[in-house]
């Protein structure tokens, strides 16, 4: 069993100028109830690391969690919940947009898949999106488990076309039951040391 991430919150902040700097820093991207804050809960094997909300985009804000070594994960806001007004929208992805190119610390963008559902429209356009400002990302496929075990080469084959990726450059993961974590939380550590 691989070590958790030993994450501690540090802060949270609105805007990129806000956050402290780091040595080497990953950041966590992906629509609302992706399961973002489940999965950082689970590399950490810690139950309350990051609040799991029932209501989908509750992470308004840059939340940073620190490692003992100073690297850092950021938390970002997920996209695309339909409940907020457009101009709440238009300010997030601004603020997401600013950080992402705008945090030199930044070695890796993991953005998060819903495994079961496959890549949305937004997924697709926020990768894009990081192949055209040429940013370092790894498509993570959460949910796992809710993925019936006898569809799921042939959904890890949709996933990773649909995302423009070979099968074997999407990592798999459910935090649910646990599934791919060790793993995820051993790339962590390898994205962090580069």
């Amino acid at each position: 069993m691989a070590q958790p991430l030993q994450l501690r919150f540090v802060k949270s902040a609105d805007r990129l100028d806000a956050l402290p700097s780091s040595p080497a820093e990953v950041a966590v991207v992906g629509r609302s109830n992706v399961g973002k804050s489940s999965l950082l809960n689970a590399l950490a094997r810690r139950n309350k690391l990051a609040h799991v909300s029932k209501t989908p985009g509750r992470t308004q804000l840059l939340n940073l969690f620190e490692l003992p070594d100073g690297t850092t994960v950021v938390d970002c806001p997920g996209y695309g919940y339909a409940a907020v007004s457009k101009s709440m929208r238009a300010d997030w992805q601004q603020m997401i947009e600013g950080y992402l190119t705008g945090r030199e610390e930044l070695v890796k963008i993991m953005v998060l898949v819903d495994g079961e559902v496959g890549p949305t429209k937004l997924d697709l356009q926020l990768l894009e999106w990081l192949r055209a400002e040429e940013l370092p990302f790894a498509v993570i496929a959460t949910k796992h488990d809710k993925v019936r075990s006898s569809q799921r080469d042939k959904r890890k084959k949709e996933v990773a076309e649909g995302c423009g990726l070979e099968k074997s450059e999407v990592v798999w993961v459910s935090a649910a039951k646990n599934v791919g974590i060790d793993r995820l939380a051993d790339l962590v550590r390898e994205w962090l040391a580069e």
